[in-house]
């Protein structure tokens, strides 16, 4: 059975480009007559806002975009990621990393000796996950095409649980999304690379790997990806319906009749008229 879901981060509300990755992943869903989930992906405290979470679902609220099920926290789900840790290590497959920011590549790698040492349970060391040379990985894309990347060459030794012992996104997002229950991921193009290295853990681990789709991102006046950081506006949500309509042309689907001024209405003929195949690549 289908099962997508759509996970924010919980650092400030929706955004246009949130709005983009959102619909995309829901009209999908919609559109195969499966299941559609929230998940807030909250597995950084320190980057936390207050209020944030409401304020993300009051915004998919007012779009139309309903939960099936009551919101999914990350932050519940520490066991499964501590018990993919284990596994990792009873593998030889992690090692603990003490170098800094200064120390590491330019990509964020570990290049210095820590691979070769013993595997220790200090608190303040990072645990990296060892990529073999070679680690050539492909899987389709619903939207990009066959994706191929030499994953020792470009992203080698990457972190899944930082210094803080909080858990990194790679392996929260890898073991949420393989442990069975997600069959489909709708999401924006910027996260392409991060789904080789979430393939590789589901791998490692021998999780399901779902099914990856990845959606444009919306950029502003400069090019620059719409995000928090840049300073991207929240949605106006007195303004639903016109945000969906640029929404589904961002994503290059029929625009809907100008009769439809109703979120539910446009909701509905989006959903009865989506084509993945064509958002642009």
């Amino acid at each position: 059975m289908y099962r997508g879901r759509f996970a924010p981060s919980p650092t400030g509300p929706l955004h246009q480009g949130s709005l983009v990755a959102a619909l995309a992943s829901f009209l999908d869903a919609q559109a195969h007559r499966g299941l559609w989930v929230v998940r807030i992906d909250d597995i950084d405290p320190p980057r936390a806002v207050d209020g944030s979470v409401e304020a993300i679902l009051e915004a998919l609220h007012a779009h139309g975009l309903d939960s099936a099920q009551a919101t999914d926290f990350q932050s519940t789900h520490a066991p499964r990621f501590d018990e993919a840790i284990d596994q990792l290590a009873a593998k030889g497959l992690i090692f603990s990393c003490t170098c800094t920011r200064r120390t590491l590549s330019p990509t964020g790698c570990c290049v210095r000796e820590c691979a070769s040492r013993p595997l220790t349970a200090q608190s303040s060391v990072s645990l990296r996950i060892k990529v073999p040379d070679p680690s050539n990985l492909t899987f389709e894309d619903r939207v990009l095409g066959r994706q191929s990347l030499a994953l020792h060459e470009n992203t080698s030794n990457f972190i899944i649980r930082r210094r803080d012992g909080l858990y990194a996104y790679q392996l929260a997002a890898a073991v949420d999304d393989g442990n069975g229950e997600i069959s489909h991921v709708v999401r924006g193009a910027d996260l392409a690379l991060s789904t080789f290295r979430q393939i590789f853990i589901q791998r490692c681990l021998g999780l399901s790997t779902p099914h990856y789709a990845h959606v444009p991102v919306v950029t502003d006046a400069e090019g620059q990806k719409l995000s928090k950081q840049t300073g991207a506006q929240p949605l106006d949500l007195d303004h639903a319906p016109d945000n969906l309509r640029k929404a589904l042309r961002t994503l290059e689907q029929s625009e809907p009749p100008a009769a439809l001024d109703q979120v539910s209405d446009i909701i509905e003929w989006a959903t009865q008229h989506w084509r993945l195949e064509c958002a642009p690549k």
